[in-house]
């Protein structure tokens, strides 16, 4: 049995889709919203790709600053008076 990680990466899993992953105790406990685990596990994926991104930006957005001071430094003094 063989299966696509890839079309499962490229869009998420349905709430039915993803109970019918689950063993049959999980997925009664699921049908009787005993925790919403589901929805809890698609917030936190969110919340990783978004803090992946915004790290991303930010080491950008450093790079330009370090950038920017550095090239706006003023050149030592030769020391001839």
């Amino acid at each position: 049995m063989t299966t696509s990680s890839s079309s499962a990466a490229s869009r998420p899993l349905t709430r039915s889709e993803w109970v019918s992953t689950l063993p049959p105790w999980r997925r009664l406990l699921a049908m009787l919203n005993w925790r919403p685990v589901y929805d809890i596990e698609q917030r936190t994926k969110q919340l990783e790709i978004e803090n992946k991104r915004l790290a991303a930006l930010e080491s950008r957005l450093d790079a330009l600053l370090l950038n920017a001071d550095s090239s706006s430094q003023t050149p030592p003094a030769t020391g001839s008076n």
